[in-house]
Parts: C-alpha cells; structure tokens; sequence
C-alpha cells in the first residue's frame, strides 16, 4: 500500500490524539465521514496502525525511575537468544527490550518504583538467565518522550 498525503495527515491525527472522531479528522483532511472511516481502515488493515492504546502517567503511577540495563552474554545461539527473549519478555517491568550491535547485546528499558524495587528486578533477572555482564544506567531526567514516528512530510517530496 501506498501512502499518499491524506493517508500521513490521518496518521499524524491518529497518532497525535486517538480520541479524536472520524468526522473530525475528515474535516481536517478534507474526507466525508465513510471514505474516511474506510482509509483508516484500510491503514490499520495494512498495519500501519499496530493498535489503538490509551498512554499512562507512570510517574503518577508510582514507575518513577526508569533505568536503561545493557546486557552482554557470551551465548549467542538461536536457542539461548529465544529462552532469553522468552524470560524478559515475561517481566512486567520492562516496557522496552532490543537485541543491540556494538558492545551490549541487549538493552532494556525497565520502569520501576525505586532503587529498592529495582534491585529486586535485577535479583529475579539475573537469577533467571545467564549473563556475562548488566549495566544499569539510572535516568536522571527525562527530557523528551513520544510515542509520534517522524512521518514523511509529503510537502517537501514535491
């Protein structure tokens, strides 16, 4: 599927504020309602849209400290990278997770309350898997966050 400008204008909407009505966005992009309603559709059939979720406040929630642990492992079969994929995955507090080139080969990102509830997630981490080395880098501020992609700009192709 081709995206053309109307199909990025209803991402950037979308992806900018999900509350948003179908009529309002066809309003914005010049669409009637259902041709609208079709082409969303159709970006979500195609993909484009993974899933439509509401964004929490993880500081109100009591996830205040976030702390970026690189991993290094000298294992590197398929069968230990799937069992290892497979442990991470399972732990609530890691909301990001990337097999990395360079010198870690993996990196997470793990939300959590304070040092204390940290260090038990290291605890359960490292007793469930076998690790060469964790780094945990402690952010101190954060300073940008989005959930937006950088969408193509169909003004400036033409």
């Amino acid at each position: 599927m081709h995206l053309d400008e109307i199909d990025l204008q209803l991402l950037a909407l979308i992806q900018s504020d999900d509350s948003i009505s179908t009529e309002s966005m066809a309003q914005q992009v010049g669409l009637s309602k259902t041709p609208c309603w079709r082409r969303i559709q159709k970006l979500e059939n195609a993909g484009f849209i993974k899933r439509r979720v509401a964004l929490l406040d993880a500081d109100k929630l009591g996830l205040g400290v976030s702390v970026f642990v690189q991993v290094k492992t000298n294992q590197h079969d398929a069968h230990w990278a799937d069992e290892f994929a497979r442990v991470v995955a399972e732990f609530p507090e890691v909301v990001e997770f990337y097999r990395m080139a360079g010198e870690y080969d993996y990196l997470l990102r793990v939300l959590v309350k304070d040092i204390p509830a940290y260090d038990k997630f290291y605890k359960r981490l490292i007793s469930a898997t076998a690790l060469t080395d964790v780094t945990s880098n402690f952010a101190m501020e954060q300073i940008k966050w989005t959930t937006q992609l950088p969408l193509p700009n169909p003004m400036q192709s033409k």
